[in-house]
């Protein structure tokens, strides 16, 4: 499959999950797809809630459905909203990203058909890094690969 294709499949999925949004509150509907490094893709959309700090945004499902997977190796991330522009993740699904990697491709796309791509270390160029701030507690701990 060539990376066009792989683009259109991302995008495809993040429509689909987009549209599965449950957003009874902003009305504000994201879906995420991410794709792992052999191609694979996971989805994820915003879950909204009354309690508005337990919402849960498109990207950080995206991640917890590729790791439940077991996937953890990340190539890009399709964001689709109805915003009209392209929105970026925002600053906590970021720094989750970066877990990932930081030159992980960001791309996004608004209603209008409007796209924008960075990488993740354009969006947070100073990532909090457990390595930059290890704790003696725990030197065994699995790292993301």
């Amino acid at each position: 499959m060539t990376p066009e294709e792989n683009l259109t499949d991302l995008r495809a999925e993040a429509r689909r999950a987009m549209e599965a949004a449950y957003a009874p509150y902003s009305g504000f509907r994201v879906g995420a797809a991410i794709q792992t490094a052999d191609g694979r893709i996971h989805a994820g959309c915003n879950v909204e809630n009354a309690s508005f700090s337990v919402t849960m945004c498109a990207e950080r499902v995206a991640i917890g459905a590729a790791v439940a997977a077991g996937d953890r190796s990340f190539r890009r991330v399709f964001i689709c909203s109805t915003s009209v522009e392209p929105v970026p993740p925002c600053g906590v699904c970021r720094q989750a990203l970066s877990e990932f990697g930081p030159d992980l491709e960001v791309i996004s796309e608004g209603s209008g058909g409007l796209a924008r791509t960075w990488t993740l270390r354009q969006l947070l160029p100073d990532q909090f890094r457990l390595e930059e701030h290890e704790s003696p507690r725990n030197p065994d701990r699995e790292r993301p690969t």
